[in-house]
């Protein structure tokens, strides 16, 4: 007798895909195109040139306006949902009613009530959800991590990332992307949810629990145009430790980089902008005169573990928790300190979170 396991680790995978308006979407569409196991069925958008473009590139014949049409007409395994992010709590609750499995792009949610709602409806429905940060896949990302944990550069104090580039519409993003990011209602709010997202993912993963308080300030300080901010900047305060999340949608090349930057009591982890992972460390205890800098060699990521359609693949097959920072809690925990950071910003006061 053939187990339930072990016909999901041989079983082809339909997959469907709920929203194109999301421009990560096509190297998603890559990734998952390598796998044996997925076949690429439906795709679901109101836009026909986006359509057009998925039948010409993937051979997605079968389309719907609706991916609630999608859904209810298609036999789906699994889902990717490139929608707005308002619009992934809809996809999932849906999904999970036909028992689908769901990997979103970041953030989870324009809000924290949808990031709740999704966090019940797994837990109701018990399908795997991934929420696809494109820096848990960098091998240097994931190599300090390893590291940290195991005591590399001493207690973490403090964490920085930006994210930055001149702007969505400035470097290329196509329209159907960058408008829905400039709506505040789809989005969640400008640079701050598209860009803060990853600092604050990255401060919550190295740091290893949520923060106490945040105080955040935005602007709309160069992209005037814009109703929503182009410039963020959130500060987590762990009592213990800093993290710095930063977002820019104005920034003219690339400095200063993006990081992470990690520093602990002994030492720190820089990832530069070329994928190189830099420790900085004293050569003998107590010696802050005399700094060893090397630049690491980076291993490989483990199988399973290089992008994020092989990873959800994966913990689909074997039936398997989604690790954090990828996880639906892990990244509620990320939604409440995103709405904390422009409750700041709106209020001009430190915002304290749930103990």
């Amino acid at each position: 007798m053939v187990s339930q396991k072990g016909n999901r680790m041989a079983r082809e995978f339909k997959l469907g895909v709920a929203g194109l308006v999301h421009d990560h979407v096509w190297g998603l569409l890559k990734q998952f195109g390598a796998l044996k196991q997925v076949r690429i069925v439906a795709a679901a958008d109101p836009n026909p040139p986006l359509i057009k473009r998925i039948n010409k590139e993937f051979g997605v014949r079968k389309s719907y306006a609706s991916f609630l049409d999608m859904l209810n007409k298609e036999e789906l395994d699994i889902v990717l949902a490139c929608t707005e992010n308002s619009r992934h709590v809809d996809v999932v609750e849906a999904a999970a009613e036909k028992g689908a499995h769901v990997i979103m792009e970041k953030p989870m949610s324009a809000k924290l009530e949808q990031a709740e709602r999704i966090a019940k409806v797994v837990e109701k429905h018990r399908i795997k959800v991934v929420v696809n940060y494109p820096t848990t896949w960098s091998p240097a990302v994931q190599h300090a991590y390893k590291l940290a944990r195991e005591g590399r550069i001493g207690k973490i104090y403090h964490t920085r990332f930006r994210g930055a580039h001149a702007g969505p519409k400035e470097v290329g993003c196509s329209p159907y992307f960058y408008e829905w990011l400039y709506n505040k209602d789809l989005n969640g709010a400008g640079a701050l949810l598209d860009y803060c997202c990853y600092g604050v993912n990255i401060a919550r993963w190295f740091v290893g629990r949520q923060p106490r308080s945040v105080v955040a300030t935005t602007g709309t300080l160069a992209r005037t145009y814009l109703t929503v901010e182009d410039n963020a900047l959130i500060i987590m305060e762990f009592g213990d430790a800093i993290g710095l999340a930063e977002a820019c949608w104005s920034q003219i090349g690339l400095q200063p980089i993006h990081g992470p930057i990690i520093n602990g009591v002994d030492g720190s982890l820089i990832v530069d902008e070329e994928g190189n992972l830099h420790q900085y460390a004293v050569k003998e205890k107590g010696n802050y005169r005399d700094i060893l800098r090397e630049v690491l060699k980076v291993p490989p990521p483990p199988e399973g573990w290089r992008n994020g359609p092989k990873y959800f693949l994966d913990r689909v097959k074997k039936d398997e928790d989604i690790d954090d920072p990828l996880s639906v809690g892990f990244n509620r925990d990320v939604q409440e300190v995103l709405e904390a950071g422009l409750q700041s910003a709106a209020e001009g006061k430190r915002v304290c979170l749930p103990l």
